[in-house]
């Protein structure tokens, strides 16, 4: 059983910054795909970015455009992803999620078997 605990979402300008944080329970982070998500009122939970369990590779979602930067440290159990450049499309609940597969590539939500609660972002225009 892994508990994911996300933190670092507020209210920010457009154009500003914000640095998301997850924090996972037990010994076996590493073995885990690690993702973000988003939800934004009335749509669908969307792809942000993933990576790999040794943090070598990354992969993001379409919109990211160089935006966002996803990392890890495995010795901390931490996954963030820093956001630059916000725009109000950007607001949403931000949810990180554990894929025990490599598949750092999987944009979908199947394999991800664990979840957090999600922190709200907010992009004022």
């Amino acid at each position: 059983q892994v508990q994911l605990v996300e933190s670092g979402g507020g209210l920010v300008q457009a154009g500003g910054s914000l640095r998301l944080s997850c924090t996972a329970s037990g010994r076996t982070f590493s073995s885990y795909t690690m993702g973000w998500f988003r939800r934004a009122p009335g749509k669908e939970r969307d792809f942000v970015a993933t990576i790999s369990r040794s943090g070598a590779t990354t992969y993001y979602g379409d919109f990211v455009k160089g935006r966002f930067t996803i990392s890890r440290d495995n010795a901390k159990n931490t996954v963030y992803l820093q956001m630059n450049s916000l725009k109000p499309e950007d607001t949403a609940v931000y949810y990180c999620a554990a894929n025990p597969t490599a598949n750092v590539y999987y944009t979908g939500t199947y394999e991800y078997i664990y979840w957090g609660q999600g922190t709200q972002v907010t992009v004022s225009s």
